[in-house]
């Protein structure tokens, strides 16, 4: 019956959710086993309640004149002592459990590898993903690619209203805010292919907001980025407010250039010394 239960309960989430416990990165990894361990823990209370709330139905129903009546009982040190001290002790253990697991996976924390990080700038948009290759110097809508094994390192910011970042079998989701820039560094074991989304609602093209994540031997991203480099448009100041334009479905798009400190003035658009008065109206 719970496992049932818990099957119609699901029936109407997407499924590529279930992703997470698919992990295909050892932060994925990790973020996994924590969810697992924190279950677990919990289950040293849940367990035994709806054992004990089982039991105590069938112990004390009215057809059994053999349990114990003690209608003057008001106090048990016992009783007190479990309902007290288990839990906290649990509240405790899980505290420790999450102290360690925040630090180990703070999303600005550099990975520890023997490769430089690639380094890619994130624009959140209406309703699609800006990469910025600012080494490579190319942009591309929809599509993040980056070499297996190279820790990937991004900053991220939304010309937008607040999206949240998430490619479920890399890494958590992290939120890209107006003005601000937040980051999160990925590590994928192997190549293939992945989906990223935006998981917090941002409007009416919110449930197409999906991009395609590849993650390519070395090999295979420099002819991925040498075939950025054939598109025939660039991205600057003149060609950015078209694309910032609210579109749904939007295609992959490559950009053979990008015009230097593009995303910086994204970010600078919504600060106090920029141009607040431009931001998109809430919906």
């Amino acid at each position: 019956m719970i496992a049932l239960g818990a099957t119609l309960l699901t029936g109407g989430c997407d499924l590529r959710y279930s992703a997470v416990l698919d992990p295909k990165g050892p932060i994925a990894l990790a973020e996994r086993d924590l969810l697992f361990d924190a279950f677990f823990v919990m289950l040293i209370v849940v367990v035994p309640v709806i054992i004990l709330v089982l039991w105590f139905a069938w112990r004390y129903r009215a057809t059994n004149t053999t349990a114990t009546y003690a209608p003057t009982w008001s106090y048990s040190a016992r009783v007190d002592a479990v309902v007290w001290l288990i839990p906290a002790l649990i509240v405790i253990a899980l505290g420790v459990l999450l102290w360690r697991s925040t630090y180990k996976l703070d999303p600005y924390r550099a990975l520890v590898s023997s490769s430089r990080p690639l380094e890619v700038q994130v624009v959140a948009q209406d309703w699609k993903w800006l990469f910025i290759y600012p080494e490579q110097g190319v942009a591309v809508v929809n599509q993040l690619a980056f070499p297996a094994g190279r820790p990937l390192s991004l900053k991220i910011t939304s010309d937008t209203v607040m999206n949240s970042f998430y490619v479920p079998q890399l890494a958590g989701q992290i939120y890209a805010m107006a003005g601000m820039q937040t980051r999160l560094q990925i590590l994928a074991d192997q190549p293939g292919k992945f989906v990223g989304r935006n998981s917090q609602y941002s409007g009416a093209g919110f449930p197409d907001q999906y991009f395609e994540v590849i993650a390519t031997t070395p090999t295979d991203f420099d002819a991925w980025v040498a075939k950025a480099r054939q598109a025939t448009v660039r991205l600057d100041a003149q060609t950015y407010p078209a694309l910032a334009a609210k579109s749904r479905g939007h295609a992959i798009t490559y950009y053979s250039a990008v015009e230097p400190g593009l995303y910086d003035s994204i970010v600078a658009k919504y600060t106090h010394g920029g141009h607040a008065q431009h931001a998109p109206a809430r919906r």
